[in-house]
């Protein structure tokens, strides 16, 4: 819930520089033009790549690793196992901030990649939709789990989200298997 409330300040306040600076608000962007760059508006705007696209250390501290755009949790990283949580504590993300752990168990940053094995290279587009729209994995799936704001992006419309699926179909490939979510352990 504290990510959701992050999320959505995160949105108001993009939509608030573009309205004092001049520029586009966020939501003109579902007024036609092209798809592709509507969609990597979209995913500008809405902050995909801060989970999504693994960092790494740089000269001035963490940074994301631009030639693994958008491929999720490195699938060479094994981490260890989460911290305890405590009272001021529920959850925890990895130095890569693409994977998370927290009273919903272990959850990875998913590949979204064109590539067709291991991202969103095979997918439909309604399936992309209804991914976001229900927070169920393929429309149809396991539950998405936390942190993902797949409730905050369900607002969007199926145009918009329509977008982003094709501005992801733009990405280059990046063959990396995403490990796969672990419930909490009982």
């Amino acid at each position: 819930m504290l990510f959701f409330a992050f999320f959505c300040k995160k949105l108001a306040v993009v939509g608030l520089v573009a309205l004092v600076v001049g520029g586009p608000p966020l939501w003109a962007a579902s007024e036609g033009g092209d798809l592709v760059a509507r969609g990597a508006y979209l995913m500008a705007a809405s902050g995909c790549a801060d989970c999504h696209t693994p960092m790494k250390m740089g000269p001035k501290g963490p940074e994301p690793d631009l030639s693994r755009h958008f491929s999720g949790h490195p699938e060479q990283l094994k981490l260890s196992p989460p911290p305890k949580a405590d009272a001021s504590w529920v959850w925890f993300g990895s130095a890569t901030n693409t994977a998370y752990a927290g009273p919903w168990g272990i959850s990875y940053a998913a590949n979204l990649t064109s590539d067709k094995e291991t991202g969103l290279g095979s997918w439909k587009e309604s399936e992309f939709v209804q991914a976001l729209k229900t927070g169920k994995h393929a429309g149809v799936g396991r539950p998405i789990m936390p942190p993902m704001p797949w409730q905050a992006l369900s607002h969007l419309t199926e145009d918009d989200l329509r977008a982003m699926f094709r501005y992801l179909q733009t990405v280059p490939p990046v063959h990396n298997r995403v490990p796969d979510y672990q419930p909490p352990a009982q």
